[in-house]
């Protein structure tokens, strides 16, 4: 591969913290830069950066998704009180992802990456659990507020077209206490439904969707009703010829029923249960390294993503100096996926083919024997399996990258 292959229109390159910052370069410059003439828009996401913007920078990056349909991001603080003053922040700024999701809307569909040497946790799963995650409202975009004293919580509805206020009590607090209140758009939630259901077709795979309807009465009776109307009227016959099916259950129900099932479905959750159940996914299947992450917005844009945190005991430790053995699957696979489908945007077949081909050398590295920490206690019991740090797994991915371009 002598010459190096055009990317198009620009991609969004969202930079990060931690020890998912010091891999994302190495990625770049190791596995991308070599073959690829990249056109990047690049935006700053770490956060002394984001507090000195007073957050803009990632409204600016959230636009500029929606500018150019094609996002990656990688892993960032949401700070606590302990972050904001480990790095003297002027407040602990909201998570970006939730910024950049309530920006985009959409759904987030994750999906393990599966080697042949890891066997799932779950002995039962044969096929990969893909979860579709509602990427607005709830938790991610509430309302919060410390109750100091006894006191009355009422909320306060006025329509727009009539302008009367209508007041409901919510809570006689008896003493002090917190209040969260969450929200939701019937047009994001059927968003949410069409883009599970048009993943689902396309994947010719089984769609679980689950709440808590029989506790929350009207907003997951909501998601339920919005679900059901959509399938009955648009997705039923679509999917009795493709032989799949779409049901609803409790989700406790479908936690019990997925840990016995043998996989191969798309779990379709709100916004909180898809964060959490996610990561369990990932966990079982080998490590929260080995998940990809993308957002589908119903507006046309994507954003890929890690679906991990930011490696935060392997930063302390790379700045000691120490060595660190992070696992950087995920990321690469975030990059692997934005060039993919700007490749599919652009019409640029040879960069859709070296996207597949450099997710292809990482697990053909895994499955060869040469892994991170993390996977190698799981990996299947071989002599040849050896553990890397991290810059020698992203070297011995960008070997195996390089013969695969040139064979």
């Amino acid at each position: 591969m002598a010459k190096k292959i055009k990317v198009k229109t620009p991609l969004v390159e969202m930079d990060g913290d931690e020890m998912t910052r010091v891999m994302w370069q190495m990625v770049k410059e190791k596995l991308l830069l070599p073959y690829l003439d990249m056109n990047i828009d690049y935006y700053d996401l770490h956060v002394k950066h984001r507090d000195d913007t007073d957050d803009q920078v990632t409204v600016d990056a959230a636009r500029a998704i929606q500018k150019y349909g094609v996002g990656i991001k990688c892993a960032t603080i949401t700070p606590n009180e302990d972050r904001v003053r480990e790095y003297k922040l002027k407040k602990a700024w909201k998570s970006p992802n939730g910024t950049i999701r309530a920006m985009l809307d959409g759904t987030v569909f994750r999906k393990p990456i599966l080697v042949n040497n890891i066997k799932p946790a779950v002995s039962s799963w044969k096929k990969p659990i893909t979860i579709g995650r509602h990427a607005y409202g709830d938790v991610y975009n509430n309302f919060e507020m410390n109750v100091p004293a006894a006191g009355k919580l009422e909320i306060v509805f006025t329509p727009k077209d009539t302008g009367k206020a209508k007041n409901t009590l919510v809570k006689d607090f008896p003493s002090a206490g917190i209040i969260q209140v969450n929200h939701n758009i019937n047009q994001s939630i059927l968003s949410f439904a069409q883009a599970c259901f048009t993943y689902a077709l396309g994947e010719k795979i089984d769609v679980w969707f689950s709440t808590k309807d029989t506790i929350s009465k009207i907003y997951d009776t909501g998601f339920r009703e919005i679900f059901d109307h959509e399938f009955e009227i648009n997705w039923k016959e679509k999917f009795k010829k493709a032989g799949i099916e779409y049901f609803f259950t409790l989700i406790d129900d479908a936690v019990a029923r997925i840990m016995k099932s043998e996989g191969g479905m798309l779990w379709a959750l709100k916004n909180y249960d898809g964060d959490v159940m996610s990561d369990m996914i990932a966990s079982a299947c080998g490590s929260l390294a080995m998940m990809t992450s993308v957002l589908v917005s119903p507006h046309g844009w994507f954003e890929f993503e890690a679906a991990h945190g930011t490696v935060q005991k392997h930063y302390y430790k790379h700045l000691k100096g120490e060595e660190t053995s992070s696992n950087s699957m995920a990321l690469i696979f975030a990059w692997s996926g934005g060039l993919r489908k700007r490749g599919e945007l652009d019409g640029t077949p040879e960069l859709v083919k070296f996207a597949h081909m450099l997710e292809e050398a990482a697990t053909a590295t895994v499955e060869g024997g040469t892994m991170t920490g993390d996977l190698l206690v799981l990996a299947d019991k071989k002599s040849s399996n050896k553990k890397v740090n991290t810059e020698k797994f992203i070297d011995a991915i960008a070997k195996t990258l390089h013969k695969k371009l040139h064979d």
